[in-house]
C-alpha cells in the first residue's frame, strides 16, 4: 500500500474523487458513537479552559480591558505595541497548546470507527507522544500568521478583509492535524499538503464544512449548551473526510500511535 506521502503526490498530480453523501453518512455514523461522551468532556473542560484563559488575559491586559463582555471583544487598536505582541503570540501559543486536545477527539473518532474502547484519557493522547511537537508547531505557525494578519488589517480598519483571510486560512488548513497524527507527516509538510488536498476539491469540502457550521449553529440555538454536543460532529466530519480521501492501512494508525508512546 502506498504511503500517505505517495498518495499526496498522486493527489497533487491527478486529484481525487469525493462523494458528499458518503462522507456525510460516515461522519454521522461516527458522530453517533462519540456525541454524548465527547460532549460531556467538552462541557467540563470548556469551563476549566475558560477560567484559565480569563485569568491569563486579566494578568496580561488588566481587568479594565477584559472585564465582562470585553473579555471576548479585545480591540487591538486600544492596546500598546507591547500588549499587541503579547496578544498575537499569546493567542498563537494558546491555540497551539490546545491543539493536541483537539487531536485527541480525532483519536476518539478513530477508536469509535474501529469499535475500540475510548476513555477521557483518549483526548490527551497527543500530549504524551512524539506527535505533540509537530501538532504544536503546525498549529502555532498557522495561528500566528492568522492572528498577525487579522490584527494588522483590523488596525487598518479592514476588518472584513481580515475575516475573509482568516476563514480562507482556516479552511485550507483544517486537515493539518489528521495529516500529522494519521499520516505521520511533519508540521510544515502537513501545512503544505493540506493546501494541496483541499485545493483539489474545494467545492465539496466547503459544502461539508458548511454542514458542520450548520450543526454548531443548531446546537447554539438549543440553549447554547447544545453546541458542546454538536461540536463533536466537526471531529467526526474531519475524520470522515480524511478517511474518504486516503487509502489507509487499518492497523497502521494504531500501531504508529502505540509505538510513539514508547519513543
Amino acid at each position: 500500500m502506498k504511503s500517505i506521502s505517495d498518495q499526496i503526490k498522486d493527489i497533487k498530480n491527478h486529484g481525487y474523487s469525493l462523494d458528499f453523501s458518503n462522507v456525510f453518512n460516515l461522519a454521522f455514523e461516527n458522530y453517533k458513537k462519540i456525541a454524548v461522551y465527547a460532549g460531556l468532556i467538552l462541557l467540563v473542560f470548556s469551563v476549566l479552559f475558560g477560567i484559565t484563559a480569563g485569568v491569563i488575559l486579566i494578568l496580561i491586559f488588566g481587568v479594565d480591558k477584559v472585564d465582562g463582555a470585553k473579555l471576548l471583544t479585545i480591540q487591538p487598536q486600544l492596546l500598546s505595541q507591547t500588549q499587541l505582541v503579547y496578544y498575537i503570540f499569546g493567542t498563537a501559543i494558546f491555540s497551539a497548546i490546545f491543539s493536541p486536545f483537539t487531536a485527541g477527539f480525532l483519536k476518539m473518532a478513530d477508536c469509535a470507527q474501529k469499535d475500540e474502547e475510548f476513555k477521557v484519557a483518549t483526548v490527551f493522547t497527543y500530549y504524551k507522544n512524539r506527535y505533540f511537537l509537530q501538532i504544536f508547531l503546525a498549529t502555532f505557525t498557522v495561528s500566528l500568521l492568522n492572528v498577525a494578519i487579522g490584527t494588522f488589517l483590523e488596525l487598518q480598519q479592514l476588518n472584513a478583509l481580515g475575516l475573509a483571510i482568516s476563514l480562507f486560512l482556516s479552511f485550507f488548513t483544517f486537515l493539518i492535524i489528521p495529516l500529522i497524527i494519521f499520516g505521520n507527516l511533519k508540521a510544515f509538510d502537513a501545512i503544505k499538503s493540506s493546501f494541496i488536498i483541499i485545493s483539489k476539491q474545494p467545492a465539496i469540502l466547503l459544502a461539508l464544512i458548511i454542514t458542520i457550521i450548520g450543526a454548531i449553529i443548531v446546537g447554539f440555538m438549543a440553549f447554547c449548551i447544545g453546541i458542546l454536543f454538536t461540536i463533536p460532529f466537526s471531529y467526526s466530519m474531519t475524520y470522515a473526510i480524511y478517511c474518504s480521501i486516503f487509502t489507509i492501512d487499518k492497523e497502521d494508525p494504531i500501531d504508529s500511535i502505540g509505538k510513539s508512546d514508547l519513543e
